[in-house]
């Protein structure tokens, strides 16, 4: 769903630009509480999973692919506000280095793949743990169903961005129609990503995961027999690996999907780009800024082998962006451990 420039007029996307602005404002405020010494290397890593898994384009109907958003995912790992951080830096990363997602529509991008899909996402997590069992089987299922509500609910705000600013004379209904129909089978396969992986992580570190805070193992003791649940305490769910190896697990993890995975995916248009050619929203797209990137369309310059030109692009920008998340959530932290000071407290 990374839209193009020239897809959308100037006015239009400098308006999504100031709001995109304003989000990342908030958002840096938000993100140092919920940042820590433990979370914050998680937060540069999720940057770069995600930026790994959307080179997986996998298919979802006749000619057309998708690819994961990350919204939902980043938000349940590493709390909301954070989340619009990790995914903008992703888009950052992808329409400066790699041409994906036009430059003068980068307000455009961020407003829809990271301030509605993380939004949306949460408040829908979020209201399914206020009625579940805040159980490991239910963050995961809360989590499938945020994910695949936020596909659909970023193709929705695309469509009305559209209406607003669309620089093509393309009825409105067909293109809500279009967008919104392929875009609930992407949000199936973003789910079932998501929730794969909020599922691995809680697994050996649930501490970690934003989503799963304050989610306990309640005590059993044999009475008469039977197994009742203890009314107090309750134990904290143990940690089966360090943060330390799940950093390296998932940084080795992300290197693999992006620089040799990645070659397998579905070579067929995403979504957006489907959706644009047939219904002619396409017309007036403008070459991008940074087509003569020597990484532009995911493969380094000069390199004929299509195979090593498009892992190598993969390796690189998950280290780009691995390096540049963690520059930005660690001196988040950084501030906040400054703000939490005795100096700063009067203390």
């Amino acid at each position: 769903m990374h839209v193009p420039d020239g897809f959308i007029d100037a006015p239009t996307s400098a308006v999504t630009g100031v709001v995109a602005a304003g989000a990342l404002a908030v958002s840096l405020r938000g993100a140092r509480r919920e940042l820590d010494e433990r979370t914050a290397p998680l937060a540069g890593l999720v940057a770069a999973f995600i930026f790994a898994v959307q080179m997986l384009n996998f298919p979802v109907a006749a000619g057309t692919s998708g690819h994961l958003l990350g919204g939902a995912l980043a938000a349940i790992l590493v709390g909301p506000c954070t989340a619009v951080l990790c995914v903008s830096v992703v888009l950052l990363m992808q329409g400066v280095l790699f041409a994906d997602g036009g430059l003068t529509a980068l307000g455009v991008n961020i407003t829809d793949m990271a301030i509605v899909t993380t939004v949306v996402s949460y408040a829908v997590f979020r209201g399914l743990l206020a009625v579940l069992p805040r159980k490991r089987r239910t963050v995961t299922v809360a989590a499938f169903v945020a994910a695949l509500v936020s596909v659909p609910a970023a193709a929705v705000a695309f469509t009305l961005i559209y209406a607003v600013g669309g620089t093509t004379d393309v009825s409105i209904g067909k293109v809500a129609t279009a967008m919104i129909g392929v875009h609930v089978l992407i949000g199936v396969g973003e789910a079932v990503i998501t929730a794969l992986t909020v599922g691995a992580v809680i697994a050996v570190r649930p501490d970690l995961v934003h989503g799963a805070r304050g989610l306990r193992q309640r005590l059993r003791l044999r009475v008469n027999g039977e197994l009742v649940d203890a009314p107090a305490p309750t134990a904290p769910v143990a940690a089966r690996t360090s943060r330390r190896t799940l950093w390296i697990t998932g940084l080795v993890t992300s290197l693999v999907l992006a620089g040799f995975v990645s070659f397998y995916a579905s070579a067929s248009p995403d979504g957006l780009e489907k959706v644009a050619h047939d219904k002619g929203i396409d017309k007036k797209a403008e070459k991008h800024a940074s087509s003569d990137s020597p990484l532009a369309d995911y493969g380094v310059k000069d390199i004929a082998d299509a195979r090593l030109s498009g892992g190598l692009a993969g390796v690189i920008g998950v280290g780009v962006t691995v390096v540049a998340g963690s520059a930005v959530f660690w001196a988040l932290r950084r501030r906040r451990a400054d703000d939490m000071s005795p100096a700063s407290t009067g203390v």
